[in-house]
C-alpha cells in the first residue's frame, strides 16, 4: 500500500471515529482471523518463559537531582503491555522506568512515575486508565499511551479503536497533560507468523497506527511510530518475546522504543533545544496535511508528527520530525513516592 492510499485509509478512519462512523475494517475478517490463529499457534511454539510477571516500577527516579521544596515532574504511563513493560525481569528494564529516569537526566530534576497501563487492554480501556491517572492531584505532567496491538488482533473496529485513543488524548489535554503517543507497533516483524499472514498484519498495524496519529494529534497529543522498532527484538529472540496473552519485547526492544519516544517527551515539556523544533530538511522533516504526515509515521519507525498549523487546504497540518534518539540505560531503583 502507497503512502498516499494509507493516507486516504487513515483519514477515512479518523473521520469515522470523530463523527461517529461505522466499524470500516483494516482488512478482512476472514484474514485477520487467519493471523490471529497463527499467532495464537506461534504462541504455544514458542511457550512464555513465565514473562506474564510485570516488574512494579513506580516511585521517583532521579534522586541526585533532588532540590528542597521543588516537587518532582510527574510522567505517566498508560496503555496495554507494551506500556506495563510486561517481558522483563527487573523495573529499571520497563519502558516506564527507562523514560523516567532519561527524562529526569535531561530536565535535571526527579520524575515521579506513575503506571496504570494493563497487559492485555485495548483502547476501549484507556477510559478507565484514564480516570485513575486523573483522580490525583495535581494531574501528571505528561502522558505517554502505547496502544493498539491488541486491537488488531482482538479485530476492534479501527473507528472505534482511534475514537477511545482520541477521547483519552482530549481528556488528558484538557487536565494540561502533555501526552505523547507510541502508535501500534508492526505486528508484521512477529517472526513466527509466515507470509501472506505477516503481510496482512503489517497492513493492519500501519493503518491503524496511521489513524492513531490523526486522532491523537487533533486532539493536541503528539504521535511517535513504533512501527518496526522492535522487529529485531523478534525476530532475535522470539523465545523470550511471548507471554500467555501477548507477545512482547526483552529488555532491548524496550530500551529501542524508549529511546525513540524521550525525545519527544522532553520536546513536549519545552526540554529540548528550540532549534531541534525546527524542520531539518536533509532528514527529510517538515510539514504536510496531517493524514500524509500520519501515513509517513506509520511506514517509518520512530517518526514523530505534531499538529503545526490549525487547517489548510487539505484539513488540518502536521510537522513530522526525525529526532536523533537519545540513548537510555536500565534505570536506577526508584524511591517510593511520598
Amino acid at each position: 500500500m502507497t503512502s498516499m492510499s494509507r493516507a486516504r485509509v487513515a483519514r477515512r478512519i479518523a473521520a469515522g471515529a470523530a463523527y461517529g462512523g461505522g466499524g470500516a475494517g483494516l482488512v478482512g475478517a476472514a484474514a485477520v482471523g487467519l493471523v490471529l490463529a497463527e499467532l495464537r499457534l506461534a504462541r504455544r511454539h514458542v511457550g512464555n518463559g513465565g514473562a506474564d510477571r510485570v516488574p512494579l516500577a513506580e516511585g521517583v527516579y532521579g534522586h541526585a537531582y533532588d532540590i528542597p521544596g521543588e516537587p518532582p515532574l510527574r510522567l505517566a504511563m498508560l496503555g496495554d503491555s507494551t506500556a506495563a513493560g510486561q517481558g522483563v525481569h527487573r523495573a529499571g528494564q520497563t519502558p516506564g522506568a527507562l523514560l523516567a529516569s532519561g527524562l529526569a537526566a535531561v530536565a535535571e530534576r526527579p520524575v515521579e512515575l506513575r503506571n496504570v497501563a494493563l497487559p492485555g487492554a485495548r483502547s476501549d480501556d484507556l477510559d478507565r486508565q484514564v480516570a485513575l491517572v486523573l483522580a490525583s492531584s495535581p494531574p501528571p505532567d505528561i502522558c505517554v499511551i502505547m496502544i493498539g496491538a491488541n486491537d488488531v488482533t482482538h479485530r476492534m473496529p479501527p473507528t472505534r479503536s482511534v475514537r477511545h485513543l482520541s477521547a483519552a488524548v482530549r481528556r488528558l489535554r484538557t487536565a494540561g497533560a502533555e501526552v505523547v503517543v507510541g502508535t501500534c507497533p508492526d505486528l508484521g516483524t512477529i517472526e513466527p507468523v509466515q507470509q501472506p499472514l505477516r503481510w496482512l498484519a503489517r497492513r493492519a498495524s500501519r493503518q491503524l497506527a496511521a489513524a492513531q496519529t490523526i486522532g491523537a494529534v487533533e486532539q493536541g497529543g503528539r504521535t511517535v511510530s513504533l512501527g518496526d522498532l522492535l522487529g529485531p527484538e523478534f525476530e532475535a529472540n522470539p523465545r523470550e518475546l511471548f507471554g500467555p496473552d501477548n507477545y512482547h519485547p526483552s529488555a532491548e526492544g524496550y530500551a529501542t522504543a524508549a529511546m525513540a519516544v524521550l525525545p519527544t517527551v522532553c520536546a513536549a515539556l519545552g526540554l529540548w533545544p528550540a532549534a531541534e523544533d525546527r524542520p531539518d530538511v536533509s532528514r527529510r522533516e517538515g510539514f504536510l496535511p496531517v493524514a500524509r504526515a500520519a501515513a509517513e509515521a506509520a511506514s517509518e519507525a520512530g517518526t514523530e508528527v505534531t499538529a503545526a498549523m490549525p487547517t489548510g487546504p487539505r484539513g488540518p497540518w502536521a510537522l513530522l520530525k526525525r529526532r536523533r534518539r537519545r540513548r537510555v540505560q536500565e534505570a536506577e531503583p526508584a524511591r517510593p513516592s511520598v
